[in-house]
């Protein structure tokens, strides 16, 4: 059977989602978001979806409005009688709370997962997990696609002599040893301890950089500060040039006057999250790489259930 295929995005990332549709040769289907006067919403697909293979595009990060919009359109195309529903969630909100490290918490990435299997959801499409846990934590099929296969051919394309890739932590060790290998170069690490949730106590740098051109790798940037501090400790070590890039470029609170006054000469993103460069005084170059070639690709994929393993690079 050769299902009709439809695109439907929330509200927070329709440029995004556009742009998938796009390459993937299709546009966005009509959707409608009825409100209340007292903050509730629902939304209305404006065309049938019986019997359509249906992929919901949108990323999870605050507000919790995003979550909620993506939950209930799922909802919906499931009593719309759709063949099958895929979340696409370029990036997947609530990921960092994938464990409990102190008693009485949650564990909000399995709550989300829990949520997203009741919504009626067949398959989830996601980009750089902060865990590749998270996975586990459904039990429908995840396609937990890599940034890695858009920044290594970035990478290579600056032709950049005298190349370290480092990780700006210890968790992100394996994600930069994997860039380090694919490029052919050698690898650093940074330590650090934290005090609390987004403030670090110190940090320490595990390999040399003297006189090298450092490339930090990330999943993600929030507050910047891990990212910054980082910069700040290789360029005393004695580096040369630093680049930072980042899948998701969260960027909250003061991230931007971090980096302003940080040594990282580049910072390179992708677009699962909006990035309002015009809103704040960026003065570091910026590169927006967009994420939608390879979504569009791999649905492709799953559309003519063809394999996907060679999408992957790390």
């Amino acid at each position: 059977m050769n299902q009709k295929v439809l695109f439907f995005s929330t509200r927070s990332g329709l440029k995004l989602s556009e742009n998938i549709a796009r390459y993937y040769g299709s546009t966005l289907g009509r959707v409608r978001f009825l409100e209340f006067s007292d903050g509730e919403y629902t939304p209305h697909f404006e065309e049938s979806l019986r019997g359509s293979r249906v992929f919901l595009i949108g990323s999870t990060f605050p507000p919790v409005d995003n979550l909620m919009e993506l939950l209930l359109m799922s909802d919906a195309a499931k009593r719309a009688s759709a063949y099958s529903i895929t979340l696409v969630i370029p990036y997947f909100g609530w990921g960092r709370q994938d464990h409990k490290d102190k008693p009485r918490t949650p564990i909000a990435a399995k709550l989300i997962a829990n949520l997203i299997v009741a919504s009626g959801a067949n398959r989830v499409m996601t980009m750089d997990l902060h865990a590749d846990q998270i996975q586990g934590f459904f039990d429908i099929p995840v396609d937990h696609l890599y940034a890695s296969r858009i920044f290594i051919n970035y990478i290579k394309k600056l032709n950049i002599e005298k190349l370290t890739i480092a990780s700006p932590d210890m968790g992100g060790a394996k994600r930069a040893r994997s860039y380090a290998g694919y490029l052919g170069t050698d690898v650093v690490i940074c330590y650090k301890e934290r005090k609390k949730a987004n403030e670090i106590e110190f940090m320490n740098l595990i390999g040399d950089v003297k006189g090298k051109n450092i490339i930090l790798i990330d999943d993600m940037v929030d507050t910047a500060g891990t990212l910054t501090e980082a910069a700040n400790l290789i360029k005393r070590k004695g580096a040369l040039s630093i680049r930072a890039i980042a899948t998701h470029p969260v960027l909250s609170g003061n991230s931007y006057d971090k980096i302003n006054k940080s040594k990282i000469e580049e910072l390179v993103v992708t677009d699962t999250i909006p990035v309002k460069i015009n809103q704040c005084k960026f003065r570091k170059n910026i590169h927006i790489l967009s994420c939608a070639p390879l979504f569009a690709e791999v649905m492709q994929s799953l559309k003519n259930d063809e394999s996907i393993s060679s999408k992957f690079i790390i």
